[in-house]
């Protein structure tokens, strides 16, 4: 439904990400049949600052006519009048990745700006856009200063986490995502995260916001009614504790994959505008300040973290506060104070990469051939089962 709030998110979507819509640019929507309606509205606002954008539909993950359709749609490098905008929105993928950076590589890096969404919706809109990329920026380095020179952590948040928690920065990236564009990279919505790889983690998490994972599923993931308890030595889970049995079958079979135990992130979400979770699985309930612990797949390039794990789930905390070394004033993750000190440059965006490379920290499902390896999720439990 497109409330004023949506608008509202659209608007700040093509004047804070996109930077403003010139009359010279050349604009193009891409976009799947889940997120037609997102689509709609960045077409509608785009028309109303007169440019007029060619959509192109998309099947997810495989799609051998899309190239085809695309190409008709893109002007020649020589004949670009100014900024090629490609905005893309999808609900739970990633999809042509490798082809669109292909096409792409004809034109100067400078010229052309690739704005990918996922988790598309009104929620997307009306909440997690909202904050503005310079915003987010401050914020993630407000943690980022602190936390980058630092070789411990420890961790609580108001519904009982308690984690202690070794650093190193030197081996292990931190990734930011605050929704600024860099020359050739491609820009990951929704914004607002760091996440590095924790060399050690030990304590109790208790995921009292949502779960985010890398699989389809249309399990209702807010976990304020029935809060996820994880222990967790030497970095791994050693068991956990839940309520709800629908959660408890998901979860029990998530972490008894291969490596799907293991502590593979450490994340902390800085999107003010993220206020209350949303039921479908979704990056948005990620991005609310809190901590994230995720299992599974990890956020490293394999040559740094060679164990593989085709499932990738995030247990997200309401809020947090994170004491640094020696430092006895937290960093309040729901009451952050901006940094007033440029962002880093020593971090690794959270831009897609080749996916062939396993080079990516985006948890949507980036390809066919790896929806086709996720395990089978359970199925919902109904009376029979009981």
């Amino acid at each position: 439904m497109l409330t004023d709030q949506v608008w509202s998110g659209v608007s700040s979507l093509l004047d804070n990400y996109v930077g403003g819509v010139r009359p010279d640019d050349t604009a193009i929507i891409i976009y799947t049949t889940d997120s037609r309606d997102s689509a709609a509205w960045v077409s509608v606002a785009l028309e109303a600052q007169g440019v007029s954008a060619a959509q192109v539909w998309m099947a997810p993950l495989q799609d051998n006519g899309f190239l085809e359709r695309l190409a008709p749609t893109l002007p020649a490098p020589s004949e670009l009048p100014g900024r090629l905008l490609v905005l893309t929105f999808e609900r739970e993928t990633m999809s042509h990745n490798n082809q669109l950076r292909d096409v792409l590589s004809q034109y100067d890096k400078d010229r052309y700006l690739v704005v990918r969404v996922i988790s598309a919706g009104p929620e997307l809109f009306s909440h997690a856009l909202l904050p503005v990329p310079e915003e987010l920026s401050a914020r993630n380095t407000a943690i980022l200063e602190r936390c980058m020179v630092t070789k411990s952590l420890r961790i609580e948040a108001p519904g009982g986490t308690k984690l202690a928690v070794e650093l190193d920065s030197d081996k292990y990236r931190w990734v930011s995502n605050r929704g600024i564009p860099r020359s050739g990279s491609f820009v990951m919505l929704p914004a607002g995260e760091v996440a590095t790889y924790p060399a050690m983690t030990n304590g109790v998490l208790v995921a009292d916001f949502a779960v985010n994972m890398n699989a389809i599923t249309d399990l209702d993931v807010r976990l304020h009614e029935h809060p996820v308890t994880v222990f967790i030595e030497n970095g791994c889970a050693t068991r956990f504790e839940c309520d709800d049995r629908e959660f408890s079958r998901v979860l029990d079979y998530c972490f008894s994959q291969p490596n799907g135990n293991n502590v593979g992130e450490l994340g902390f979400g800085t999107n003010f505008g993220v206020d209350a979770s949303v039921p479908m699985n979704s990056h948005i309930n990620e991005r609310r300040p809190g901590v994230h612990i995720g299992f599974g797949q990890h956020n490293q390039h394999i040559s740094v973290v060679d164990y593989p794990c085709e499932l990738h789930v995030d247990l997200i905390t309401k809020g947090g506060k994170i004491w640094t070394g020696d430092n006895p004033t937290p960093i309040d993750l729901e009451n952050l104070t901006p940094s007033t000190q440029p962002h880093p440059d020593n971090f690794h965006d959270e831009d897609i990469d080749d996916a062939d490379n396993l080079d990516f920290d985006c948890c949507g499902i980036l390809n066919r051939d790896q929806l086709a390896t996720l395990p089978v999720m359970p199925e919902p439990v109904t009376a029979a089962d009981d």
